[in-house]
């Protein structure tokens, strides 16, 4: 019996026919992806605990869940931002992230709150600039101790540390706020979401961003250690205090929107640079390509 003989149909037609299938629809890759980046996971989990909280708390009368829903609306947005920022510099261990996140945070609020007091009380009043300069600089404790370590030495990581810091300060200063919310309103949940919401939102344009921009010329002034590079992380952080002196002193929605809007902008710059270092910025040599290594890849 003779073996079928297998025919192919012309390539221009085998062509023309691969054209007319269904082709994929972009969109779905590009939200499939987006889902899968933690930062996304945790504001999206994070969001609905928070909604089923409340719910619960509303739907029970049970005031135990309060302070729950209180740490969860304080935490969720700082700690969205952060892992955004985390993707950006993975070689920082989480260990050492969360260290700086909780660390700093509570530090920069106990110093700032001591030492606020007692400006007010030798002063007779607590001036915005001055807010802006204590906290500020309580926000960097923690991150100058990591600065000073040596270990990490990328403009990427010092931007990291400032950011978890910063936030870290920002979502346990909401915690207060969301508390004092709760007292004034006469246990009012809905003025206590409000609140966390708002704060929460504009929390990476806020400390966030101040303690991560100072930290970034902080750490790349390590790199290039030369004058011009120290003289602009001392504008850095004189900018960040009178940034938020501004937005303290704002009587006006449109004038914190202003300073949201450069302080982010100005962030984001800074992580879309540091992103692209190359290994002499990184205070790293750059290995030298010979047949031994040409497998290996600095990154």
């Amino acid at each position: 019996m003779n073996a079928p003989i297998l025919s192919y149909p012309p390539w221009d037609k085998t062509m023309s026919s691969i054209g007319q299938l269904p082709a994929r629809h972009p969109g779905a890759s590009t939200v499939g992806t987006a889902l899968l980046r933690p930062w996304v996971q945790v504001l999206l989990v994070g969001g609905v605990l928070w909604l089923g909280l409340t719910w619960a708390t509303l739907a029970s009368r049970n005031f135990h869940l309060v302070p729950s829903v209180i740490v969860l609306g304080a935490f969720l947005g700082p700690v969205a931002f952060v892992a955004y920022v985390y993707e950006r510099a993975r070689e920082v261990p989480l260990p050492m992230l969360l260290w700086c996140f909780i660390v700093g945070g509570v530090v920069g609020v106990t110093a700032a709150s001591v030492l606020e007091y007692r400006t007010l009380m030798d002063l007779g009043t607590l001036p915005t600039i001055a807010i802006g300069l204590i906290e500020e600089s309580c926000k960097l404790v923690v991150p100058v101790a990591i600065f000073m370590v040596g270990r990490y030495r990328r403009e990427a990581d010092g931007l990291l540390f400032g950011v978890a810091s910063g936030l870290g300060f920002a979502a346990f200063e909401s915690m207060g706020y969301g508390l004092t919310a709760l007292f004034l309103s006469h246990g009012h949940i809905g003025a206590v979401e409000k609140l966390l919401f708002v704060r929460g939102a504009l929390s990476p344009a806020g400390h966030g961003a101040w303690t991560g921009l100072i930290c970034a010329m902080l750490w790349r002034s390590r790199v290039r250690p030369t004058p011009a590079a120290k003289a602009l992380a001392v504008a850095t952080f004189i900018a960040a205090a009178t940034l938020h002196a501004i937005w303290d002193s704002a009587s006006h929605n449109w004038v914190q929107a202003a300073v949201a809007l450069v302080s982010l902008s100005l962030l984001f710059w800074r992580i879309d640079a540091s992103g692209r270092e190359r290994p002499e910025q990184r205070g790293v040599a750059p290995v030298p390509w010979t047949r031994a290594n040409r497998g290996h890849v600095e990154v």
